[in-house]
Order: structure tokens, then C-alpha cells, then sequence
């Protein structure tokens, strides 16, 4: 039986009756089963000289709850192929959340999704939010652990980068008093790790930096104007910046017990410029656009300007291109996303702004030694035109020329973020290799693709059959071999 032969999955509408639900059926289905093999086929050749861990999040819901499903529902689940001399392993594990053991112990869902009244739920995040935190976001390479989060802002989840067993909510030696966002950066120069938190309430931001002792050095609270949903942040070499989008949550909504979130196209896109270690009232910020950010590219410093790279959505509000009223609000998820390019200039005030690329393009990596630094290339995701949000294609960007290398998977084909792997003794940002997830709805199959970044439209170079299928997730990283030892952590 292939993924499009399976029975559609349903879930009640606001009116009672019963509807298909795009994101649990086909390559969005959940599995059940946490599984390691060794022994696996191999098409083509595995490079010898990539040794490493690639690690993808994503939601995987366990239990049926009450309502409508929404991705972001979804139990966090990362599945893990492990790289090592020409060999490669698989596993994949639920991350072990305080919901999760909450619910294993009922032995069903005791949370409602995103789109249900939330206000039967035992408990939320620190900011009161009384959604499930699921860790089903994002995985973070910091110390040794990856960290899995969640994208309104939760506890972080140390998970071992192997085993990728739970060790258990990162408070970083007890000094984290409060919640982390979905996408922290790292930089692995300094072993500093940056984040925010928001939530409803005054203070609607705080900012933060775990230093490379593994403790929380720095915390200030960030002044908005009120409530925001900022998704992510960039560093530069001594700067962090911060968003206030004009993409807010309904207070009228959230007072009647709903989630909805509305774009006020009649205020500005604001980028707050801070010192790394610096007083939120140093906080400097710079008007642009309207528009909502998910992922950022990268940014840097180029004399007094900030150079800031990111995948820029011109109209994040709901799309009605389904007939059915649950699918409705499932469109928004149909990313609408261009790379784009923002100078902050330090003595001027001064803001310019433009697309470097017109294709749509999201979920962007680029080589984790760079960050916060000048880079010149990208590996992003490409966009199909589906109704739901599925890759058919992998893209390295050149930011200087504008050039793009591309790799279409084929039709049912369907990939998984991408970041860039460096083989032993890399020395530049392509010299390596992409590695990627991807669902052969045809077959019903999963594999793992490797790609030399030199030359991506060449196809994969060496491919992994898997046991089982890896449902379509969200966000991804590539951890090195020498990461990996403990001689690769910073003291």
C-alpha cells in the first residue's frame, strides 16, 4: 500500500461532523514506532570522509485529541541518521516532554490543539500559554546535547545527540527562569548560545545569553509596544538582532478563549539592534516594511552597517484555498517566501531593503561555522505548489552572484530541511556535503539523500533506504564527528 492509498485521516469540525485533515494523512501521517537499524541499503556511495549526525524535528502526534488537529500539535519526534565512516545508523525517539510523560501515564491526550479553547488543559508554558509544549520544532547543537524547542516558547529539551534519549528540560544549571523561542542561535567561536522568550504579558520580550560555561550570563527585558509572535533572531559578531512584526495575536480572541492571530499591514516590520551583552535600553530599532519573518538566512557586520539575510513572507494572513472551514485555516502553512536582504546602518538610522531572489524559497541553512559572520552561500528548501507544506526541491543560493544550483526530487518526491555537513578538514562552505530527508509518497518509502555541495544539481551522490517512513517535519542540523567527542566542547 503507498502513502496516497492510505485511509484519509479525519478529524471534528467546529460543527460536529467530520472532515479530512491534510496534515495527518500521506506523508504527514504520524508513525508509532521508535525504531534503530544498523544494516541498511545503500544506492551509490556514502562518502567516507562525512562523519557526523543529522538530526530533523517535527510533530508526531501519539493520542486522537478533542478537536481540530494542527501540525504544530504534534508530540516531538527526531529521528537521527548517524554517519561514520562509510556506515550509517538510523533511530528515531519521541522527545520526552513533561506533556508527554503526563500523557503516557493517562494513556490519551489531556491537551486540545492550537485551535481549541485551551482552558481544560492541565498546564501551558511559563507565560501561562495553556497549549501543549511539545519540543517539536527545532533541534540546537550547544555543549554537547541538542536542544529541541518549541515555537511559542517553552522549555528546552536536552536530548543526546546519539542515543537521542531525553535528558530532560535545560535549565542550564537552574539559572533559566523562564521560557525559550524556537530558533536560539549558536555561535560556536565564543560557545554562546543567544535567545528570547515573549509571551502575552508584560515584559512581552526578554533576551537573553547562555555563555560558554553552560549558565545563563545575560538577561534584560526587551520594551515592545505590545504583544508580538517574533519567530527569530540573528547574530553578528557583537550584536543580537530582534524582531517586532506586525503579524500579533487577537487579545479579543485569547479573552474568549482562542488563538488567532491577525497582520496589521498599517504598522512597520522593526529590527531591533542590540550589544550582545547590552541593557535593553540600548536597544536600537529600525523601521522597514510590513511583513513576517519565519527563519532567518544569517547576518553580519560589514563597517557601520548590519547586513541581516532572511526568508521574508509579504503576507502571512490565512489563506482560504481550501473549501473545507478546518482546511481553511491549516493554508497559512502554504509558505509564500523570497530570500531577502536588510541593511541596518549604525550612524544613519537609515534602513534599505530588498529581494535578492524571486523563487520561493524557505527553511534556509548555511554552514553553522559562519554564523554571525559574512557568508556567501545558503541551502534552502523549495516551496511546491501543493495545499499543503511539502519541499520538492533543494537550492544552494549564491548571495554574492545571485546564482542558484538546483535539485528537484521527481514527482511523490518529497524532502526535509537540508543543513550543509563539512567532511573532515573542511575548509569552506561548500566543501561538504547536504544531506536530506525525503518521502517517496510513490513507494511509500523514506530515504536519506546525500549531496556534494559543490554540485548540487548532480543529484545525490549516495542514498539510504529507511526502515520506515520519516513524516514531514520542521527544522534540522548537522552535528560533527569532532563535535560529537568530548574534546569538542568548549571549556
Amino acid at each position: 500500500m503507498t502513502l496516497a492509498d492510505r485511509p484519509v485521516a479525519v478529524a471534528r469540525d467546529a460543527g460536529g461532523g467530520h472532515e479530512p485533515n491534510p496534515y495527518l494523512m500521506g506523508v504527514f501521517a504520524p508513525v508509532k514506532d521508535e525504531i534503530t537499524a544498523d544494516d541498511l541499503e545503500i544506492v551509490g556511495e556514502i562518502p567516507r570522509d562525512l562523519n557526523g549526525v543529522y538530526l530533523r524535528n517535527g510533530p508526531n502526534r501519539r493520542f486522537d485529541a478533542p478537536g481540530r488537529y494542527h501540525m504544530f500539535d504534534g508530540d516531538g519526534m527526531i529521528h537521527a541518521v548517524h554517519f561514520e565512516d562509510g556506515r550509517v545508523r538510523y533511530r528515531n525517539r519521541y522527545v520526552r516532554t513533561q506533556a508527554f510523560h503526563e500523557e503516557s501515564a493517562a494513556g490519551r491526550a489531556l491537551w486540545t490543539g492550537v485551535m481549541e479553547n485551551p482552558g481544560d488543559n492541565p498546564f501551558g508554558n511559563g507565560h501561562g500559554l495553556g497549549l501543549k509544549d511539545s519540543a517539536n520544532t527545532d533541534v540546537i547543537f550547544h555543549r554537547g546535547r541538542v536542544l529541541a524547542t518549541w515555537y511559542l516558547c517553552g522549555s528546552p529539551y536536552a536530548v543526546d545527540p546519539l542515543s537521542l534519549e531525553t535528558i530532560g528540560a535545560e535549565d542550564f544549571l537552574g539559572t533559566l527562569n523562564g521560557d525559550m523561542m524556537a530558533h536560539p542561535k549558536v555561535d560556536e567561536a565564543t560557545g554562546e548560545l543567544f535567545w528570547f522568550d515573549y509571551g502575552p504579558q508584560p515584559p512581552y520580550m526578554r533576551y537573553g545569553v547562555v555563555g560558554s560555561r553552560g549558565t545563563v550570563d545575560h538577561v534584560t527585558d526587551i520594551e515592545l509596544p505590545g504583544p508580538r509572535l517574533p519567530h527569530d533572531m540573528a547574530i553578528t559578531a557583537n550584536h543580537s538582532i530582534l524582531m517586532d512584526l506586525p503579524l500579533i495575536q487577537d487579545q479579543a480572541a485569547r479573552a474568549a478563549g482562542k488563538y488567532r492571530i491577525c497582520f496589521e499591514r498599517s504598522l512597520p516590520s522593526r529590527f531591533g539592534v542590540i550589544p550582545r551583552h547590552g541593557d535593553g535600553t540600548t536597544i536600537r530599532w529600525f523601521e522597514a516594511k510590513p511583513c513576517y519573518i519565519y527563519h532567518v538566512v544569517n547576518a553580519w557586520e560589514e563597517g557601520d552597517e548590519i547586513v541581516l539575510d532572511v526568508c521574508r513572507v509579504k503576507n502571512p494572513q490565512h489563506k482560504a484555498t481550501f473549501r473545507s472551514p478546518l482546511a481553511q485555516m491549516l493554508a497559512y502553512l502554504r509558505l509564500d517566501a523570497h530570500i531577502y536582504r536588510y541593511r541596518f546602518d549604525l550612524v544613519t538610522g537609515r534602513t534599505t531593503e530588498g529581494r535578492l531572489d524571486d523563487d520561493n524559497i524557505e527553511f534556509p541553512s548555511v554552514d553553522t561555522r559562519v554564523t554571525s559572520r559574512p557568508h556567501r552561500y545558503s541551502y534552502v528548501m523549495h516551496l511546491a505548489t501543493e495545499e499543503t507544506l511539502l519541499f520538492d526541491g533543494l537550492v544552494r543560493f549564491d548571495s554574492v552572484t545571485g546564482a542558484k544550483h538546483e535539485h528537484f526530487f521527481g514527482p511523490g518526491r518529497w524532502g526535509a530541511e537540508a543543513p550543509f555537513a563539512p567532511r573532515d578538514g573542511s575548509t569552506g562552505e561548500t566543501d561538504g556535503y547536504v544531506v536530506s530527508f525525503i518521502n517517496d509518497e510513490r513507494e511509500g518509502r523514506a530515504e536519506v539523500a546525500v549531496f556534494d555541495a559543490e554540485d548540487i544539481a548532480a543529484g545525490p551522490v549516495g542514498r539510504v533506504l529507511l526502515p520506515q517512513r520519516v513524516p514531514s517535519g520542521f527544522h534540522a542540523t548537522w552535528v560533527r564527528a569532532d563535535q560529537l567527542r568530548p574534546s569538542g566542547l568548549p571549556r
